[in-house]
C-alpha cells in the first residue's frame, strides 16, 4: 500500500479502535470498512482485520475483567461452540464478489446496531441468565460468520445479550471482548493453516495505531459509558463502506 494510504488507514483505525474498545469490541468491522474505502484487495482484508481485532479485544478483555464485569457463566456457552466454527469459517476462502457482498451486509448491520446503541446506558430490560442450549446455538452461528467475514462476532453478540435481557451494558462489553478474542484467534489460525492468510509490512504501523486507540478506549469504556457521538460517527463510516462493498 502507498505510504499516504497507510498513514490515513492508521489514523482512522486508531479512532475506530478507541470507539470500539470503549464498548468491549475489537473494531474489525471498522477496519474492514476503512480498508474497503481505501481499495484494499478482499483477500488481504480478513487476516489484517482479524490480527488487529486480536490486539484490541485482548486489551478490552483485560480492562473490563479488571473492572469486575466479566461473568464466566455468561461467556462459556457462547464461546465453546463458536471457537471451532470460527476456525471452520476462517478456513473457507470465498470468491471476491461473494466476500464483498457478505462483508458489505455485515457492515450495514453493524452500522445500524451502532446507531441504535448510541444512547445506550440504561439496561433494556431485567437481566436474567440465558438458556444454555440457546446460547450455544447462537454462538455457533456467530462463530461461523465471524470466521467467514473477519469480524470477531461481538457486533452480533452484544445486541442479542442486551435485547434478550441476558446481560447489562457493562457485562455485555466484558463478555463481548473475550468472545471476539477467541473467535478472531481461531479464524486467523485457520487462514494461516489453509494458506489463505498473509500480512504485509504495513501491519506493524496499523498494529501500533490500534494498540494506542484500543488501550485508551478500553480504559475509558470500562469506567464510564462511551460517547454516543463516537458511535454515530462510526456508524456513518460503516454504512458508507458497506454500501460501497455491496454496490461496487
Amino acid at each position: 500500500m502507498d505510504e499516504i494510504v497507510v498513514a490515513a488507514l492508521a489514523a482512522g483505525m486508531l479512532l475506530a479502535a478507541f470507539g470500539y474498545a470503549s464498548v468491549g469490541h475489537g473494531g474489525a468491522s471498522a477496519y474492514l470498512a476503512a480498508m474497503a474505502l481505501a481499495g484494499v484487495a478482499p483477500e488481504e482484508m480478513r487476516p489484517i482485520a482479524l490480527t488487529l481485532n486480536i490486539l484490541v479485544s485482548a486489551i478490552a478483555t483485560w480492562k473490563f475483567q479488571r473492572a469486575g464485569y466479566f461473568r464466566w457463566r455468561l461467556f462459556w456457552p457462547f464461546a465453546v461452540v463458536s471457537i471451532p466454527l470460527a476456525y471452520v469459517g476462517g478456513a473457507i476462502s470465498l470468491p471476491g464478489h461473494a466476500y464483498k457482498a457478505l462483508v458489505g451486509a455485515v457492515l450495514v448491520y453493524a452500522a445500524w446496531q451502532l446507531w441504535r446503541s448510541a444512547r445506550a446506558g440504561d439496561e433494556m430490560r431485567t437481566v436474567h441468565a440465558p438458556p444454555i442450549n440457546w446460547a450455544m446455538a447462537i454462538g455457533a452461528a456467530m462463530g461461523l460468520l465471524s470466521g467467514l467475514t473477519g469480524v470477531g462476532g461481538g457486533i452480533f453478540l452484544s445486541p442479542v445479550l442486551l435485547m434478550l435481557g441476558w446481560a447489562g451494558t457493562k457485562q455485555t462489553s466484558a463478555v463481548a471482548a473475550p468472545f471476539i478474542l477467541v473467535n478472531s484467534i481461531a479464524g486467523l489460525a485457520a487462514g494461516f493453516a489453509a494458506g489463505t492468510a498473509s500480512l504485509g509490512q504495513e501491519i506493524w504501523v496499523l498494529a501500533v495505531a490500534v494498540l494506542i486507540g484500543g488501550w485508551t478506549g478500553a480504559e475509558y469504556g470500562s469506567r464510564r459509558f462511551a460517547n454516543p457521538v463516537v458511535r454515530r460517527m462510526l456508524a456513518a463510516v460503516l454504512a458508507l463502506a458497506g454500501a460501497k462493498m455491496v454496490l461496487v
